[in-house]
């Protein structure tokens, strides 16, 4: 007995030993991290898959912007920042591959380190890695940085710092965060925050805009501003990081310069002009019958479709339910239903852009629109039943018009709606609630978004057989996002990208704290307990059915919340460029245009 006892002791201690060291081996310093399982490529990996390695350097390109720029500081919630600062200026610790799901890559950090449960990550610096005026990234840099950000810099950097213990050198290369939150994607956010020069900073404002260059560490300098218009930039010679694998085949052109326009017309004709090297096209009437000018034809010009496997994402007129106009589920899906989204389709793209149907529709993370919740996505959502609108577990999906300009079978089911909500049509044609208040809304879009002002203007007309009056305002950009960061608005175009690794930003984008902490995304105001709680246990999931369960759920809550009204989503990039502009055969899995393009591409005679 006494043997068999000391076997067991003996046979326990050696399990403890081996569990010890498997946590150990665990939390050693790795290449690469991933949401899920280990990274696709290995230590040595010669290039990310979807670059040209070979690709030859040199030349530039010039790509059009909408809008105006106020500022070259793009991590404030102050002014309207000039594109291209991340990447092009300023690196981030690690790099993502959109060859994969969610996985990175060290950059300015050589390895990173985090133990089973994620409750801490360490990064160790490239002794190389140098900032543009040849001082070199210390962990200084690094925690400055993570705490300037989180504490004064845009409110999309809030959320990770807040969950952040403790933050400390560990070492003359390398910084610890030990975290307070169970969150599993917390590791790779960090990884990706922007290392900014510390010194570059001291005795300045930082939350105020300006157009003097940030000091960075990527693989371009500021090199010419004209406020407002335009923003040049030029490869920076002595980058330090030219010779990383993660970076060969990418960062090609020798200039890269952005063009500002007032509206989209003036920037496809500077396009044609040659003014513009790349114009890309989401009109599909247009992209057919628009494109017959003489560079197209003479073959100085090439047009190229670029499919896609990301999520639709969310695009179309987003109600703001902090307005009591909004407020009532009922009066969304009413004006839902007088949407004539087949009529306006077929006006506008010639009837073939297909309709979201969903936030996640396209890819394996939407709902089944129409049908009801069953294993998983049930149980995560019963609940939450007492707070969810109908449609949520028993099934919605998007109301179908005949086609026709009337649209009356759906604008009879709006009416009965606007009618139980407590609003009723007067003897003067006139919608008005019982105080005597007539319903009108304003639509604000910013200048150049011709698209939308003609998509706004049928639905307009539309209203006007229930007795509603709305009408469009058309403001510059810095004016749109002062007003959308106060949320000072109606209704208004909204547009949000999704990608199959929703993280922690799904909070900023629907989380309840935006629906009065002013600068998040949160434009509708969604105030959803649901929300925050499936983005909570999606973000916990240890394995991808669990994840892929709870992004479905969240799917259902927020497309049956009725807080935007869907327009179409492209499932290509149509993209017209100079034929000189060259882009890799083999296209990342999870990106489109805006994910390589200037990254990946590159000037060849």
């Amino acid at each position: 007995m006494g043997r068999h006892f000391f076997e067991s002791l003996h046979n326990a201690a050696l399990a403890l030993i081996l569990c010890c060291l498997a946590g150990t081996a665990a939390a050693e310093p790795q290449h690469g991290i991933a949401m899920y399982g280990e990274p696709a490529l290995p230590p040595d990996f010669v290039s990310l898959p979807q670059a040209n390695p070979d690709a030859p350097k040199g030349g530039q390109i010039i790509l059009g912007e909408a809008g105006s720029f106020d500022t070259l500081n793009s991590f404030i919630t102050t002014g309207q920042p000039a594109s291209g600062t991340t990447p092009l200026v300023v690196e981030t610790l690690m790099g993502r591959s959109y060859d994969e799901a969610f996985s990175l890559y060290g950059l300015l950090a050589e390895s990173v380190e985090t133990d089973d449960s994620r409750s801490f990550v360490e990064f160790t610096l490239r002794e190389e890695a140098r900032f543009s005026d040849g001082s070199p990234v210390t962990p200084e840099d690094v925690l400055w940085s993570f705490e300037k950000l989180g504490k004064d810099g845009n409110p999309r950097y809030a959320a990770a710092w807040s969950k952040i213990a403790t933050a400390e050198a560990t070492g003359p290369r390398s910084v610890r965060f030990t975290f307070n939150t169970a969150d599993r994607e917390l590791p790779l956010i960090l990884g990706l925050r922007p290392i900014l020069k510390k010194a570059q900073w001291e005795g300045r404002d930082f939350e105020a805009s300006g157009f003097e260059p940030i000091i960075g560490s990527g693989p371009y300098l500021v090199d010419h501003v004209d406020p407002g218009v335009s923003v040049t930039y030029r490869k920076n010679p002595d980058w330090w990081g030219k010779d990383l694998p993660f970076n060969r085949g990418l960062w090609n052109f020798d200039t890269i310069r952005y063009e500002y326009f007032s509206a989209g017309a003036s920037q496809f004709e500077a396009f044609k002009a040659g003014v513009v090297d790349s114009f890309r096209e989401t009109n599909v009437v247009k992209w057919d019958k628009a494109y017959d000018f003489p560079a197209l034809a003479a073959g100085t010009v090439v047009k190229s479709e670029i499919p896609h496997k990301r999520p639709s994402g969310i695009e179309g007129l987003a109600f703001n339910t902090r307005r009591p106009l909004f407020a009532d589920w009922r009066v969304r899906e009413a004006l839902i239903l007088a949407f004539n989204f087949e009529y306006i389709n077929q006006a506008i793209t010639g009837g073939v852009q297909p309709r979201i149907q969903s936030y996640f529709s396209n890819s394996v993370l939407g709902m089944t629109p129409g049908t009801p919740a069953e294993g998983a996505e049930k149980a995560l959502l019963e609940p939450y039943a007492a707070d969810l609108l109908p449609g949520t577990l028993e099934g919605y999906a998007l109301p179908v018009s005949d086609g026709g300009a009337s649209n009356r079978k759906n604008l009879r089911a709006a009416a009965a709606l606007l009618e139980e909500a407590g609003w009723s049509v007067g003897s003067d044609g006139v919608l008005r609630n019982a105080e005597g208040q007539p319903f009108t809304f304003e639509i604000l879009l910013t200048v150049g978004q011709d698209e939308m002002a003609a998509i706004s203007a049928m639905y307009i007309e539309a209203l006007k057989p229930l007795g509603i009056t709305a009408t469009v305002t058309m403001i510059d950009s810095a004016q749109m996002k002062v007003r959308t960061n106060a949320y000072d608005f109606d209704m208004t175009h909204y547009i949000r990208s999704l990608s199959l690794s929703p993280g922690n930003e799904q909070l900023l984008y629907w989380g309840s704290a935006g629906v009065t902490a002013e600068g998040t995304r949160n434009w509708p105001g969604i105030n959803s307990r649901a929300v925050d709680g499936l983005i909570a246990t999606m973000v916990g999931a240890t394995n991808e059915e669990d994840f892929t369960s709870a992004v479905r759920a969240l799917d259902r809550v927020l497309t049956a919340g009725r807080y935007v009204i869907p327009i179409w989503y492209a499932d290509r990039a149509r993209i017209a460029h100079k034929a000189t502009l060259h882009y890799p055969e083999r296209l990342p899995v999870y990106g489109d245009w805006l994910g390589f393009q200037p990254d990946l591409w590159w000037y060849e005679d």
